[in-house]
């Protein structure tokens, strides 16, 4: 069971994020309540706007509707991105944030409740279909109606006590995951109804992952500027869990972890599972997971750029082997970048560490140096489509590296 291949479409594995973070987050709060652990609201506000930012630039799933992916789409996906990120680690009370979940979690949800109703194609069909159709029909209505009253309390929030808005959050998630299971199991029924991202962006889902990492990476190399100089607080705790959570989309969508590829199967989703659950925990308890997630991603990173680094030389030389014609310009530039990755990958892992080797400042330039170049990556793997074919042991299993 646990070896079997999974087939989950990304719809469903940011789905399932989601419900993971919001049924952790309803378990601690009762912990918070009783004075056990204590909270980091920003955390939870940011990591939230993370998912929502990620829907929009990926699948064109906006908190109002879905919308044709367009670079206009893809910017402010992004910019709620930055929101979020800066949010999550940065620990100073500011209200934006939470006005702007209200929007997205209230408004959003109440327009996407009406929309199932008024649609043709969606509630009034799903009565003529039956079956699985009925639980889709279910299951939407209780992740809007509860969108609605999570709004609510977000921005009264001291409308309910704090157990029974933890009873709200988890039935929340619970509908969520729901929702997650029910469409997986029609996309498993219905293959030829599978929803695809439409618009005119060209981007694939994982370059577009590539790009929001290359934006966190830069993000956190910019704050960590003034908080280095002492200009500004610093949630390490938070900047774990974002961590854990990319590498869980990853890890579920994908099957790639920070040392490879693997089959995606039930294991690898359970294990994406357990980060998800990690990155929830570090990102709204502040501190409780910081030494576990510092060693944990440091040796990822360190073990990963080794095998990474070990497999484009290996494959470079095999590619020179093959061909003795010269190597083109865009393969020496994707062997230039790669490498640069790997190196900054384990430079990254070698200052998690060991503390104080790295000075803060230079940290920040090391992060924000592998955004930049990740940013760089996207521009080459989307004009080496013609390149594929002609150098198979190259683009056949060489595997950008996203941490």
């Amino acid at each position: 069971m646990i070896s079997r291949e999974a087939k989950l479409p990304f719809e469903v594995v940011m789905l399932i994020i989601a419900a993971v973070v919001l049924l952790v987050t309803g378990v601690m709060l009762f912990l918070i309540y009783n004075g056990i652990l204590p909270y980091y609201e920003n955390g939870l506000y940011g990591l939230l706007l993370i998912i929502f930012a990620l829907n929009t630039i990926t699948l064109g799933r906006t908190p109002f509707g879905d919308i044709p992916r367009s670079k206009l789409l893809l910017v402010l996906g992004l910019l709620v991105a930055v929101i979020g990120m800066v949010t999550c680690l940065i620990p100073i009370s500011i209200r934006f944030p939470r006005v702007l979940l209200f929007f997205c979690l209230g408004p959003g949800g109440l327009l996407l409740f009406l929309g199932m109703l008024l649609a043709k194609d969606k509630f009034r069909s799903w009565v003529k279909y039956g079956g699985i159709f009925r639980h889709l029909m279910l299951a939407c209505s209780a992740v809007y109606i509860l969108s609605i009253a999570i709004a609510l309390l977000i921005w009264k929030q001291d409308l309910l006590t704090t157990p029974m808005t933890a009873v709200v959050i988890l039935f929340f998630g619970a509908a969520v995951f729901y929702l997650a299971i029910v469409l997986g199991e029609i996309d498993r029924t219905y293959p030829e109804a599978a929803r695809l991202p439409i618009g005119d962006i060209k981007l694939s889902i994982e370059q577009t992952m590539i790009i929001f990492t290359s934006v966190f990476m830069i993000i956190i190399g910019l704050v960590l500027i003034p908080v280095n100089l002492g200009m500004l607080p610093f949630s390490s705790s938070a900047q774990l869990g974002i961590l854990m959570v990319i590498f869980a989309i990853q890890m579920l969508a994908f099957g790639n972890t920070p040392i490879g590829p693997f089959p995606r199967t039930w294991l690898m989703i359970g294990l994406g599972i357990l980060a998800v659950v990690l990155g929830a925990i570090s990102s709204i308890i502040p501190g409780i997971l910081v030494s576990l997630l510092t060693i944990l991603i440091g040796l990822l990173n360190i073990l990963g750029g080794i095998i990474a680094l070990t497999k484009i030389l290996v494959q470079g030389h095999r590619q020179e082997a093959v061909s003795r014609d010269p190597s083109p310009p865009i393969l020496r530039r994707l062997f230039i970048t790669q490498l640069s990755l790997n190196l900054l990958q384990i430079l990254f892992g070698t200052s998690m560490l060991i503390p104080g080797l790295v000075p803060g400042m230079i940290i920040g330039v090391i992060l924000a140096a592998n955004g930049a170049v990740l940013l760089y990556l996207v521009s080459i793997l989307s004009s080496t489509i013609d390149w594929k074919d002609r150098f198979p042991l190259w683009f056949g299993k060489t595997k950008p590296r996203l941490f």
